[in-house]
């Protein structure tokens, strides 16, 4: 593998990179402790919509990994964002989802029910039931947008890969006929905003991820360099059967760190 360029700024995934679970992954806090060190500006981004950016910042925290909320995105804000600018303030939605996604449209001014609806939001929703997915295929049906925070089907828990978003995304999918509009990853609307938080161009920006269909086909969609890591979902054998290729793949953040180390020129001085 062809040594790493000098990389000024980062978009990092968590779930699968960070953390899985509820457990830090091995070299997770060094990392960033050691991009900060070497003023490697970085922002942490997420498909995942079920918390705030506080609630993840807190969770770190617990980990033994100190994180600003500031420097945490999630596809609830994108989410949020998106709407903001698509529908009139103080819209109905229809949600499944839970409090991150809630908290990020309320604060948009979106109202919420089961009649008259503008949108049918959806992302990971723990308490899912026939209802809620009754609910959502009714108002799609009558003409409400179809909007989905991430296509993630599965995501790493502590013991074992779990339906995630993209499984109640298909459900409703399957229900109604109608395709959702996707927010998070591959999109490119996470990227762009994590680009304009850090004032960075794609040229000088990497991406740091689990998954191929996601992270890596989202960040080279971007023109973003593109770093797989081996700790989370994708491992060797998809990466072997798998069309996407990511331009460089380390077993762990451990081995990601060194070759930050040997590219940053300030090493060399």
């Amino acid at each position: 593998m062809k040594p790493l360029p000098p990389i000024q700024n980062l978009i990092i995934d968590m779930d699968g990179v960070l953390y899985r679970g509820h457990r830090p992954l091995p070299g997770a806090k060094e990392f960033l402790h050691h991009l900060e060190e070497r003023e490697t500006a970085y922002i942490l981004v997420t498909n995942n919509a079920t918390r705030t950016p506080e609630q993840y910042a807190a969770e770190l925290k617990e980990m033994g990994i100190e994180v600003s909320p500031q420097r945490i995105l999630t596809s609830a804000l994108a989410t949020a964002d998106y709407l903001g600018n698509l529908l009139p303030q103080g819209a109905r939605l229809y949600l499944i989802g839970e409090g991150g996604l809630y908290s990020a449209l309320a604060a948009q001014g979106f109202t919420f029910g089961e009649r008259d609806i503008e949108a049918v939001v959806v992302g990971m929703d723990r308490q899912l039931t026939y209802e809620k997915l009754k609910a959502a295929t009714i108002a799609i049906r009558q003409g409400a947008r179809f909007v989905g925070t991430n296509p993630d089907k599965s995501f790493p828990a502590e013991e074992a890969i779990v339906p995630g978003a993209g499984a109640i995304l298909a459900a409703i999918e399957a229900a109604t006929g109608v395709q959702p509009t996707v927010i998070g990853k591959p999109e490119p609307i996470l990227f762009q905003m994590a680009l304009q938080r850090m004032g960075a161009t794609e040229k000088e920006t990497a991406v740091i991820g689990d998954r191929l269909e996601t992270d890596i086909l989202g960040g080279q969609r971007c023109g973003l360099t593109t770093i797989l890591v081996l700790t989370g979902i994708s491992q060797q054998q998809d990466l072997e059967a798998s069309d996407i290729k990511p331009d460089y793949v380390f077993p762990d953040l451990i081995h990601l760190d060194e070759a930050l180390i040997i590219a940053d020129p300030k090493e060399k001085m």
